[in-house]
Formats: structure tokens, C-alpha cells, sequence
């Protein structure tokens, strides 16, 4: 192998090694944060539950988010020019 070659596994082994690092460290602050809510009353179902209806919210919401560019396009606008038409806040 060239050397050139033989670097650019080593920068790709190092990248590797800095991301499990990084996942490493999101799954220890991820325990540390269910441990203290668990700590503060909430049981692991309510976690779960809330958990499951925050997806079903954000799928809701993706499949709002297509209808209005779908209708923004078909009408040559912008989605941002219809929020106020449907009573939405940009942050909505």
C-alpha cells in the first residue's frame, strides 16, 4: 500500500475512534438522564409512552410539513406565505 493510502486508514481508524468516544459519551449522559428521572417518580412505561407519542407527534407533523409544500408549490408560493392562512407559528 502507498503511503498516501495507509494515512488516509489511519485518519478514517482515528475519525472511527472519535465517534464511538462521542456515542460512548451520549449513552452515559443518556443513562445519567433516565436514572435521575426515574429518580423523580416517572416509571420506565411513562418514559416509553412519552417517547412513542413524541414520534407519533413528529411523524404527524413531517406528514403536515409535506402537504403544505405540496400546496405551497402547487400554488407557487412559499410554505412560510401559508402559515398565517392556517393560523401557524414559524416555530409551529
Amino acid at each position: 500500500p502507498s503511503p498516501s493510502s495507509s494515512q488516509g486508514n489511519g485518519a478514517s481508524e482515528a475519525a472511527l475512534r472519535c465517534e464511538i468516544e462521542e456515542l460512548k459519551r451520549k449513552d452515559l449522559a443518556l443513562d445519567q438522564e433516565i436514572a435521575q428521572l426515574l429518580s423523580e417518580g416517572y416509571s420506565l412505561e411513562e418514559l416509553e409512552k412519552h417517547i412513542s407519542l413524541l414520534h407519533e407527534y413528529n411523524e404527524i407533523k413531517d406528514a403536515g410539513q409535506m402537504l403544505l409544500g405540496k400546496l405551497a408549490v402547487i400554488r407557487g408560493v412559499t410554505t412560510k406565505q401559508l402559515y398565517p392562512e392556517y393560523d401557524l407559528e414559524l416555530s409551529d
